[in-house]
């Protein structure tokens, strides 16, 4: 391999995002002097960065070999896949290639952000494969949580990659038609040289469950509720379950109400391509808050604790659909971990207004669109490959699938993070460099780095505060306070810290009084001084001198 980093006569494997986090997946694989990106995903910003919603993978090292990027190849249309495209497809200049649901998701983003016509969107129907330089690509659909949930077959002049994608098993998934033991098992009887696996539900002992099985678990749960307002709450791209809940008010003879813009589009993109044939005609939110209680069923976004989702506003009462005392909450989808907070802000509020809240630990309306270990083992059992190597996990779920796997009899298995450069093949498989990782920050308008100086003040202003000392033309020195505990004792803070800056700007002499960022220097440290010892504090200070 060359200092550049180039790929040669081998076949690399690098993920620069969902490599030690679950989510922002982003992965490269490399083959003769070429790459080819596999999703394109970003993740939502957590208490970490302030004031900030989206979080994406830094990319430099693939956009600084630009130029031998052939393609960006999208498993399926979550965002933790596809939610970066409208961001840096643009600047990449490569085509995208995915299924028509897929496709159509894509479309609407690049079209929201202006930008659909610099962007060439392959659509690829069914099992149809293409080539991009050394690669050649089909789909393989798979189950999942959402429609065209598909694994990438890759092959290369050094062997077959079965990326997975993100993945189940099920029999009766209500949406799309996945490819069966017999077809996986036929891709293995071929060989494949590596798979590529989600590993987020590793420790989950038992198999993720059936789709159908949630239909029976939701149509029980809603009869219990006569007479009363039901809600359920799910992820919008979950497509399989907006069918199921259309079933279910059917049977129950409640009319369907949707609340979210999420909701909407995939609805509508889902109709467009050939999904929810069957599903019900919507009433709106004042039809739905005219009819009996017991005749409305309405399905919200908002179950991970989104502030500004249907069912936040629903909560805090400030959305046209109201619940009360005795009406019914549904949580039909997973905690995500570190939305722990959120959800449970959203429930209490709930709960303070008497409604009643059902979720996955009470009843069955939920099932994971990812592989428990008995789902692991079957797949291994079909494929066969000489080599796994786990994404889409934290670290302690991908060594864990990586234990799994070895127990299972696979021969190899790689572990490996974001920014590491696997070589798959020839010889031994295994690390060969360490290249840059990071994460990027939607700041507003603007792409910042995560570390950069504006999220790392933001954070330190958060933590202890911030001092303006202002510095006059005579003399004169005015210092103010935001966000200290003094609320009691301010002014008379104000004055002694008045009072330290004038003393530390006394001392100065000569030269030293005319430099100024000596000046500025002795004046910062003094009033920060000043503000540890009323409060404890080590404030960010701001030091404004007047004009030369």
């Amino acid at each position: 391999m060359k200092k550049d980093l180039t790929p040669e006569k081998e076949l690399l494997f690098c993920a620069l995002g969902g490599s030690g986090e679950i989510g922002m997946n982003v992965n490269l694989y490399g083959c003769e002097g070429k790459w080819l990106m596999v999703d394109l995903g970003m993740t939502f910003s957590g208490m970490e960065y302030p004031g900030v919603d989206l979080v994406f993978a830094d990319l430099e090292f693939i956009e600084e070999r630009q130029k031998d990027l052939l393609g960006i190849v999208l498993t399926h249309a979550h965002e933790d896949h596809i939610g970066a495209v409208p961001y840096f497809a643009a600047d990449l200049g490569v085509p995208l290639y995915a299924t028509p649901f897929t496709a159509d998701l894509v479309r609407r983003k690049l079209q929201e952000a202006g930008i659909a016509k610099e962007i060439e969107l392959n659509v690829i129907e069914g099992t149809d494969s293409f080539a991009l330089g050394p690669f050649d690509i089909s789909y393989i659909p798979l189950a999942h949580s959402i429609a065209e949930g598909n694994a990438l077959l890759i092959d290369t002049p050094y062997g077959r990659v079965f990326h997975t994608g993100d993945w189940k098993l099920d029999e009766e998934p209500l949406i799309g038609e996945p490819a069966t033991e017999e077809e996986l098992t036929q891709l293995g009887d071929e060989g494949i040289l590596a798979m590529v696996c989600d590993s987020t539900n590793v420790f989950n002992p038992e198999a993720s469950g059936s789709e159908s099985g949630v239909y029976t678990g939701l149509l029980e749960e809603v009869r219990k509720h006569k007479g009363k307002r039901v809600l359920v709450t799910t992820f919008a791209s979950n497509v399989a379950r907006l069918q199921t809940l259309g079933e279910v008010a059917k049977a129950t003879k409640r009319q369907l109400c949707v609340a979210g813009r999420s909701l909407d589009r995939i609805i509508e993109v889902a109709k467009d391509t050939g999904y929810l044939g069957s599903f019900p005609d919507t009433v709106d939110f004042t039809r739905a808050m005219d009819l009996p209680r017991g005749e409305v069923l309405i399905i919200a976004t908002g179950g991970q604790g989104e502030p500004r989702a249907a069912l936040a506003r629903v909560a805090d009462d400030s959305h046209p659909i109201s619940l009360v005392e005795g009406d019914v909450v549904l949580f039909s989808s997973r905690q995500i971990p570190g939305n722990e907070l959120a959800i449970g802000r959203i429930q209490n509020q709930l709960a303070a207004r008497g409604v009643v809240m059902v979720t996955d630990r009470q009843s069955h309306i939920h099932v994971s669109g990812h592989p428990g270990r008995p789902e692991l083992e079957a797949l291994y059992s079909w494929i066969r490959p000489q080599i796994l190597v786990p994404v889409h996990g934290e670290i302690r779920h991908m060594r864990e699938q990586a234990r799994l796997g070895r127990a299972c009899g696979i021969p190899k298995a790689v572990d490996q993070k974001n920014g590491d450069i696997i070589r798959l093949a020839p010889g031994e498989p295994g690390k060969l460099a360490e290249v840059r990782k990071g994460r990027l920050l939607l700041d507003g308008d603007i792409i910042v780095p995560a570390d950069g100086e504006a999220i790392t003040m933001r954070r330190r202003m958060a933590r202890d505060g911030v001092l303006i000392v202002v510095l006059g033309a005579k003399r004169q020195i005015t210092v103010s306070g935001i966000g200290l505990p003094l609320d009691e004792d301010y002014d008379e803070f104000v004055k002694e810290a008045e009072g330290d800056v004038a003393k530390a700007l006394a001392k100065l002499k000569g030269a030293m009084a005319k430099d100024r960022e000596a000046v500025s220097e002795a004046a910062r440290l003094a009033a920060r001084r000043a503000a540890q010892r009323w409060c404890g504090k080590k404030p960010q200070v701001r030091v404004i001198l007047p004009e030369e």
